[in-house]
């Protein structure tokens, strides 16, 4: 039998093509239509995996390495959706957050606040270590288990940082970071211990 042409009959008139030709116009058109799948079968798999090793659930708030964080709203096949502290929606393929790295937030049930505020060089360190304790453990969604803590981390260029850390539920995550900062200011102050800015010493020198 000789495969070397092919006979295509249209209306009355055979059309003679050439086996290679045939071939190469079926390749080409299954190369492309692997290539617009290529995404959408990431994306299945991608999904396939979230749903089995579940690394968060609808209601988390999560962040990847994709530079993408919200609140999980829903999760489906090929996308994920994401509410964001704006309340904007943001739809995510599966296939890149299944290839991401994922901090979730909630899963734990519990958030801890971890924040520096810097004391001037010329400061008690025991004494400010001691007002940000005081201002943690009295505050009202703070929990006692594990105790909040208050730790000297970095010598900066303007000020000494103290390291704020305290746990709470996360419900009351965010009220209770704003009070925090808003108790922790106003207790330095009162206590006259500055709270510097970055600030730079220009001396001009002339040649006369």
């Amino acid at each position: 039998m000789d495969l070397k042409y092919i006979i295509i009959y249209r209306c009355s008139h055979p059309v003679r093509v050439q086996t290679s030709a045939f071939v190469a116009i079926i390749g080409a058109a299954g190369l492309a239509i692997g290539l617009a799948l290529q995404g959408s079968l990431s994306n299945f798999a991608g999904g396939i995996l979230i749903l089995l090793l579940k690394p968060f659930r609808v209601g988390d708030y999560i962040s990847s390495s994709a530079n993408v964080s919200g609140t999980v709203n829903e999760i489906d096949i090929f996308n994920t959706k994401l509410t964001t502290p704006q309340n904007q929606q943001v739809v995510v393929p599966n296939g890149v957050l299944s290839n991401s790295s994922i901090t979730n937030f909630t899963q734990l049930g519990t958030r801890r606040t971890w924040f520096d505020i810097g004391v001037a060089y010329n400061s008690d360190l025991k004494q400010a270590k001691e007002i940000l304790l005081d201002v943690a453990q009295k505050n009202e969604f703070a929990f006692k288990e594990p105790a909040p803590q208050v730790v000297v981390t970095e010598l900066g260029d303007s000020a000494i940082n103290l390291s704020v850390r305290v746990s709470t539920s996360n419900a009351n995550f965010w009220t209770m970071q704003e009070q925090l900062i808003i108790d922790s200011k106003e207790a330095l102050d009162k206590a006259g211990i500055e709270i510097p800015f970055p600030q730079r010493d220009i001396h001009i020198r002339s040649n006369a």
